[in-house]
């Protein structure tokens, strides 16, 4: 991985989903990627990025999300950003499709896609130098859940596994903060060496079957994102609405 270049980044968060957007930049050139970007905050990235003297080139999602909509689409309308999707789904939208071991690069930096699967089938964590942006997979206090279409309690056991054995001061950024008990302000931020330590669902000493058995009996305790069959469909486009139909309106379908 190529990170020895100075890089600028910043986290913002989107309160309605509660979910962290990262912004990366490349001092050097000017050129910025937006991990995981939001639709309601997509005016908010933007300025983020011109505040800084950057121009965005790329947009990057870790997985199709159930729980809300990227503005993948509508900022390459606005700024012509490339979109990077996970190449399993092959979606016709897709700039670029994020494969496993296959270096994105943007300026003159470079970012190292991991395939994470277990929230979802085409999961990635993302490595930039001694930060990992863990996506769904890894939360401050817990995982994704794995009930979703191409999910699998067994499969995100070993990518949570094989991200806690990285070096026990690799910084680790979630793409969710749901807050917890006890804790009031978000978090986006824990080392490798803190989740062994304190991360109840896969700290040091967890069992591989009891966890199994534990994310799958939580999994069916959980409603589905309220927004979930509408995003879907939007996200599997880059954050497009579907093709209009014959009265020239645009449908969402739902069951």
């Amino acid at each position: 991985m190529n990170m020895t270049r100075p890089m600028i980044f910043r986290q913002l968060f989107e309160p309605v989903s509660s979910t962290y957007t990262y912004l990366l930049g490349c001092a050097e050139t000017g050129e910025a990627v937006l991990v995981d970007p939001v639709m309601p905050a997509w005016q908010r990235d933007l300025e983020a990025v011109n505040d800084l003297g950057l121009r965005l080139v790329m947009t990057l999602d870790t997985h199709i999300h159930a729980d809300h909509i990227t503005s993948a689409s509508l900022l390459r309308r606005e700024v012509g950003s490339r979109i990077a999707i996970p190449a399993l789904d092959a979606l016709p939208c897709a700039d670029v499709g994020i494969e496993d071991g296959v270096p994105l690069q943007f300026g003159g930096l470079q970012l190292d896609p991991v395939h994470t699967p277990g929230h979802t089938d085409n999961h990635f964590a993302i490595v930039a130098g001694d930060r990992v942006f863990t996506g769904n997979a890894l939360l401050i206090d817990g995982c994704g859940r794995t009930d979703f279409p191409g999910g699998d309690a067994g499969q995100l056991w070993d990518s949570i596994q094989a991200i806690l054995a990285l070096p026990p001061d690799t910084r680790l950024f979630v793409g969710h903060d749901y807050g917890a008990e006890g804790r009031d302000e978000p978090r986006w931020e824990a080392t490798v060496a803190e989740h062994r330590a304190c991360n109840k669902h896969v700290k040091d000493g967890s069992d591989r079957g009891e966890w199994i058995r534990t994310r799958q009996a939580r999994d069916r305790t959980l409603a589905l994102p309220d927004r979930m069959l509408a995003a879907l469909q939007i996200n599997l486009r880059g954050g497009r609405l579907p093709d209009p139909e014959n009265d020239d309106r645009h449908y969402l379908k739902l069951p």
